[in-house]
C-alpha cells in the first residue's frame, strides 16, 4: 500500500508540472538542500549544496511577507550575501533553481533568519542611541547583548543619584585578571554609566528622570571621556563636553521631597578625577569592589562563568571591599571602603590632589591605616566633608549636596581617633 501511494503521488506530480504540452522532469529531489546561514547584524551568507541548475533565485523580504513581493537576487554559485539588512530583525526567504535555462522544476522552500544586533560602537557618536550601548526604546536602559551590567558593594556618592553600570567588551575578547584591583580590559572596552533619580525613591514603578550617561573607551591602551546628556523627552541623549547644571526634584524614602541643582561635569571635569600621573583611567570596576554576591551569586563568579572575566580561577583569590553600609562591619572598614570608592582616586599616589598640593594620603582600602594620612588630617577631612562648596569640599566634584548618612557614620569615627 505504501508504495502503491509514493506512485500516485509521483504521477500526480507529474501532471501537476505539465505546461505546454511538456512535462518538466523532477530532479533529485523537490525538498530544497540544507541552506547554511552566517549572520552579522546587516548581512547574511546563504550556502547550501550545488544541485547543478543553471542559476538560482532568492527572494526575501520582512517576515511574513506575500512571495513575489520580496527582493531578489540573481546568482549562479550555490551561496550569496544579502547585504543592507537591519540588526535584530526576522526575515523570511525563498530559494528556487533553474535548469536548462528555465524556471523548469523550482525549488522553493521558506527559511527564516534574524539578524544580530548592531555591535556597540567604539567611537564617540553625536547620540547616545547611535552608540548602540542599548536596545529597543532608549529609555528603558536596556543593554546590548554584547554589553552586561555589574554593581559595586560600595559606590561612589552623587547627589543621591541612582545609576546604573555596564560593560561591553569585545565579541571573542575578556577582562583579564590583574589582582584585586582593575583588571585588564580589552582594546575597544566601552564602559557607561547612567546616571538617574526615582520620581519616588519608595516606588521606582512611578518613573524616573534620566540625567546623564557617562562614557568611557578605550582606544589603543587609552582611556577617551564622552558625556551624553539626556533630553527633556527622555528619549534621546546628546554628547556634551560643556557640562552645567539641572533642577531636580524628587522624594527619598523618607517621604521628604528633595531639590537639587545637579552638577553635569565637563569634559574637563571628568579628567580631574579619572587621572593617574596624567593619564586617563577608570575608577569604579575593580575586583575588589565587584566580589560580592547577588541574588545569591557572586558576581565575579558570573563573569568568570560567561567568559566576561579569565585568568582567575574562582572570586576566592580577590580580596573584597566591604560595604559601608553594612552595620554588622566595624566603623573603620566601613569608613575606610567608604574613602577606598570616593576619595581614593585623588587621594593616592598619582592621584590629582596628591600630585597638584603635595599630599601625602592614600585613602586605598589595601594601605594600612598609619599610612593614609587619615589620623594626621582627620580635623581638615571633618571639615571638607561636612561641606558643599566646590573646590574644597570632599569629595572634590560631584556633590552639592553632603551625604548625610555618610557623615552620620565618618564624623563620630574620626573623632575618636586620638
Amino acid at each position: 500500500m505504501k508504495k502503491l501511494h509514493t506512485s500516485i503521488f509521483l504521477i500526480l506530480f507529474l501532471v501537476s508540472c505539465q505546461k505546454d504540452d511538456e512535462i518538466l522532469v523532477p530532479v533529485q529531489t523537490i525538498n530544497p538542500p540544507t541552506i547554511e546561514e552566517t549572520l552579522t547584524d546587516t548581512t547574511v551568507e546563504l550556502r547550501w549544496a550545488d544541485i547543478n541548475a543553471d542559476f538560482y533565485i532568492v527572494e526575501y523580504g520582512f517576515s511574513g511577507f506575500s512571495q513575489n513581493t520580496g527582493n531578489t537576487v540573481r546568482t549562479e554559485n550555490p551561496h550569496i550575501v544579502l547585504t543592507g539588512l537591519e540588526p535584530e530583525t526576522t526575515y523570511d526567504y525563498y530559494v528556487s533553481a533553474s535548469f536548462n535555462g528555465t524556471l523548469r522544476n523550482i525549488v522553493r522552500s521558506i527559511r527564516g533568519f534574524t539578524t544580530m544586533a548592531a555591535p556597540v560602537s567604539i567611537v564617540f557618536k553625536e547620540t547616545l542611541s547611535e552608540m548602540r550601548i542599548f536596545r529597543g526604546a532608549l529609555g528603558n536602559l536596556t543593554p546590548s547583548p554584547y554589553a552586561f551590567i555589574y554593581d559595586l558593594n560600595t559606590r561612589l556618592y552623587t547627589d543621591y543619584a541612582s545609576k546604573q553600570r555596564l560593560i561591553a567588551i569585545p565579541l571573542g575578547t575578556s577582562m583579564v585578571y590583574a589582582g584585586d584591583g582593575l583588571p585588564v580590559f580589552p582594546d575597544n572596552t566601552v564602559i557607561a554609566k547612567t546616571f538617574y533619580y526615582n520620581h519616588d525613591d519608595r516606588n521606582p514603578g512611578l518613573g524616573r528622570q534620566l540625567i546623564e550617561t557617562r562614557v568611557m573607551i578605550l582606544q589603543n591602551g587609552t582611556w577617551e571621556f564622552g558625556n551624553y546628556i539626556w533630553n527633556e523627552a527622555q528619549n534621546e541623549a546628546f554628547l556634551d563636553d560643556v557640562g552645567g547644571t539641572t533642577p531636580i526634584s524628587w522624594i527619598d524614602n523618607n517621604g521628604n521631597t528633595r531639590n537639587i541643582a545637579y552638577k553635569i561635569p565637563s569634559e574637563a571635569d571628568c579628567f580631574t578625577c579619572h587621572q593617574s600621573y596624567g593619564n586617563p583611567v577608570v575608577i569604579g570596576p575593580k575586583l575588589r569592589s565587584m566580589n560580592f554576591d547577588i541574588n545569591g551569586t557572586n558576581q565575579l563568579e558570573h563573569l568568570i562563568s560567561q567568559g566576561y572575566l579569565t585568568g582567575l580561577a574562582d572570586h576566592t583569590s580577590v580580596q573584597a571591599l566591604p560595604d559601608w553600609e553594612d552595620t554588622r562591619l566595624t566603623d573603620e572598614s566601613r569608613v575606610r571602603a567608604y574613602f577606598d570608592m570616593n576619595c581614593a582616586h585623588c587621594h593616592s599616589d598619582g592621584g590629582y590632589h596628591n600630585e597638584n598640593y603635595s599630599l601625602d594620603m592614600k585613602f586605598d582600602f589595601e594601605t594600612p591605616f598609619e599610612q593614609t594620612g587619615i589620623f594626621e588630617h582627620r580635623y581638615s577631612i571633618m571639615t571638607r566633608i561636612l561641606t558643599s562648596i566646590e573646590g574644597y569640599s570632599m569629595p572634590y566634584l560631584g556633590v552639592t549636596l553632603p551625604h548625610q548618612e555618610a557623615l552620620d557614620l565618618i564624623v563620630p569615627y574620626l573623632e575618636t581617633l586620638e
